[in-house]
This record gives C-alpha cells, structure tokens and sequence, in this order.
C-alpha cells in the first residue's frame, strides 16, 4: 500500500488517542469506588437479613410474653377467690388446712409465672434493642452506599466528558488521513490488543518492542517514504 508520509505519521497522533481513550475506559472499569459500592450493597443485604430475622425474633417473643403474662391471670383468680373463702371462714375445719395449702401452692405458681413472665419481657426489651440498633446500621449503610454512588457518578461523568472529548478530536483526525489507510490501522488494531500501529526507534518497532534483523532493518530503510511498511515480527503498520 502507498499512502502519503504525513498520513502515515498522523496514525501514530490517533494511536495516541485510541490509547488515551481505552486508559480511560480501564479507569472507568476499575474505579476504586466500585468495589466500595460492591461491599456495601453486600453490607445492606446482610443487614436486611438480618433485620427481618431480628423483627422475627421480636414479634415470637412479644406473643410468648403476652403468653406468659395470660397465664398468671386466671392463677391470681384463683388465689383471690381461695384466700377470700379461708378469710372469711367460708372453709370447714377439716378441709381449712387443704385451702391453706392450696393458697400456698398458688402463691408460689403465681412466683414462678411472674418469674417466667418477666424473663419473656426482659427478653423482649433485649431484642427490641436489638431490632433498632440493626435499623440505625441499615440506616448508615444506606447514607454511606448514596455517597459513594454520587461519587462515582462523578468520577464516571469527568472520565466520560474527557473520553468524549478525545472521541471528538479522534473524529477530527482520522477525517484528515487517508481513508484506505485507516481501514488498514483500524483492522490491524482489532486484531492486535489495540496497538495498530508503531514507530521505528532505532531498531526497535514501538508496537511490540521487539528489534528488527539487520535484513529487515534494512530494507524498511530502503523501502520509498510513500510505502507503508509493517513489522516483521508483529505485521503492525511501522512508521520510520
């Protein structure tokens, strides 16, 4: 192929902009940020989690609480109603002492359901603490997770105004190189990790950093300025 000295070197000023324009893609991808916004989408669904499990909690305690203090109701019943009778001497002689047995049985029922019923309270009150420390972390997670957010939408949007900038002089440059030869850069870059093209440097094609033979240093020397010559060793367009 012969293109026109100036064209060719002009591909080295859009390899300059392609390169600029994948840096910043890969800065775009690899934003500290993001893995930031990973671990605390992770954090909020944990704790979500966690959350709902701790309300389950609470909700099983609360009924087993109100439970435990139903239970005591118709004991203390009967411990009134039975004390009232002895009390009022409405016990015969023979069956007194079995009533005063009896209210003693009940009185230390009653001890024992109000011990009961205050460890489901007391356990209560533990998971209810629990519940509203969970949602106060949600809550910073959550704050935490929309600051990060913003500032990745940020750092994205000052990559990206510089990316279309770059696109926009790309656009500007390869209109002023030949056509065909372009094609010709854009195909080798497809299929060459993005690099289409090189500059001879010494010996050494920029491309693939590797030094040409002696034979084939000289012959891209003698080759006419107007013929587009390619590397050797990595077929990329190489501009003496």
């Amino acid at each position: 192929m012969k293109s026109a000295p100036k064209d060719q070197k002009r591909l080295l000023d859009l390899q300059g902009l392609d390169t600029a324009i994948e840096k910043i893609k890969h800065s775009v991808a690899n934003l500290e940020v993001h893995q930031i916004i990973s671990d605390l989408m992770q954090k909020r669904t944990q704790t979500g989690d966690d959350l709902i499990a701790a309300q389950t909690e609470l909700s099983d305690l609360v009924v087993a609480a109100e439970r435990a203090e139903a239970d005591v109701v118709p004991v203390r019943e009967r411990l009134a109603r039975n004390q009232a009778r002895v009390d009022a001497g409405q016990v015969d002689s023979k069956a007194l002492q079995s009533a005063i047995d009896e209210v003693a049985h009940l009185k230390q029922r009653i001890s024992d359901l109000e011990d009961c019923e205050l460890e489901a309270l007391e356990a209560v009150e533990q998971a209810r603490v629990r519940v509203e420390e969970m949602t106060h972390q949600g809550e910073l997670i959550e704050t935490d997770l929309h600051a990060h957010v913003d500032k990745r939408d940020a750092e994205v949007g000052e990559l990206a105004a510089k990316a279309k900038a770059l696109a926009a002089e790309r656009v500007q440059v390869a209109g002023e190189i030949a056509e065909d030869l372009v094609g010709l850069y854009e195909k080798i870059r497809t299929r060459s990790a993005g690099i289409g093209v090189g500059s001879l440097q010494g010996r050494r094609c920029s491309g693939c950093g590797l030094e040409a033979t002696v034979a084939d240093y000289n012959a891209y020397l003698a080759a006419p300025e107007d013929q587009v010559i390619r590397c050797a060793e990595c077929d990329r367009i190489l501009i003496r």
